[in-house]
């Protein structure tokens, strides 16, 4: 299994980042992915620097394989830009770039005032578009005329030797589905095997999946559950209100129902090896393939630590 660290655009900033991704890789981590947000989910985050830009700066400061995790390619940034900014990075990147895509949050695709669409439609567009950065890549010029979106030969001129993977991120059935059938590999927050095998059942084989956890690393595992608790209350937050809710005042709102408790079972808190390879183990037995895990608080050195001197030895 490919171990990678997640950098959480949310909160910190580009400076920060940059710095994750050098720690990272001397820590030994084997790849990055990069979330893809207009706002934080809540202001104690505090972040949300652009993700386009900050993957061409971590191509000149780190050697690992990037993904995004996830963008969202159908309603703030019209596909035929994405495409673009895909074919960029994979140049920077010389080949190490997956677009990770899904049909993203209200919290950061309502921003021009669209109508919020149907899950059903969502998944439609989510096709749509990427149909249409499937057919930029192969180069020429692109005529589309389609049921959401509008390509007027349109041609990227800067393109790497191989189009980017595209990933699909989804969780429920349909959306699962569709991943399987258009997508180059999976990806999910939860070590879920239902998931990843209705994934496989249905097209998607043994293409990769890549999971994700969130750590708050800290001296102890209360001291890790408050700053999560600060940091990131809407990760207990239940359903598709993530999906809908419009504005990180929203989240408070809704996170004014979550206990300490409830985040910190999202989360693996404190300084403790053993955890965070019981996390890991979880998702390798629902059949993931690669597994990401994001730090939350200040304390980030110290999670790249302890996965140098404790976790990768156990490991590998």
């Amino acid at each position: 299994m490919r171990i990678g660290y997640f950098l959480s655009s949310e909160e910190y900033t580009p400076a920060e980042l940059l710095d994750q991704a050098r720690g990272a890789e001397r820590a030994g981590f084997e790849a990055l992915w990069i979330s893809d947000h207009f706002h934080p989910w809540v202001d104690a985050q505090g972040q949300s620097p652009f993700v386009w830009s900050m993957i061409g700066a971590l191509s000149q400061v780190c050697r690992l394989p990037v993904t995004t995790a996830v963008t969202c390619p159908t309603v703030r940034i019209h596909p035929a830009v994405i495409a673009q900014a895909a074919a960029t990075s994979a140049v920077l990147l010389e080949g190490r770039f997956v677009l990770g895509v899904g049909t993203g949050e209200a919290l950061n695709e309502h921003i021009f005032g669209d109508p919020w669409p149907s899950a059903g439609t969502r998944l439609e567009m989510l096709e749509e578009a990427v149909d249409i950065m499937r057919r930029m890549w192969k180069g020429g010029f692109t005529h589309h005329d389609g049921n959401h979106y509008t390509v007027d030969n349109a041609r990227i001129y800067t393109l790497p030797d191989q189009p980017p993977p595209v990933y699909v991120s989804a969780f429920g059935p349909k959306a699962i589905d569709l991943a399987a059938r258009i997508g180059d590999g999976y990806v999910s927050t939860m070590p879920d095997a239902d998931l990843v095998r209705r994934f496989r059942d249905n097209g998607g084989g043994d293409k990769p999946c890549q999971g994700g956890f969130k750590a708050a690393y800290a001296r102890t595992a209360d001291e890790g559950a408050q700053l999560a608790y600060e940091r990131w209350p809407n990760a207990g937050v239940p359903g598709e209100l993530s999906q809908v809710l419009p504005s990180p005042r929203h989240f408070e709102q809704a996170a004014e129902l979550v206990t300490p408790d409830m985040v910190r079972e999202a989360f693996v808190c404190g300084d403790d090896a053993r955890e965070h390879l019981e996390m890991i183990n979880r998702y390798a037995k629902a059949g993931f393939d690669e597994v990401y895990v994001a730090n939350t608080g200040p304390h980030y050195q110290g999670l790249f630590d302890l996965y140098a001197e404790r976790v990768f030895p156990a490991l590998r």
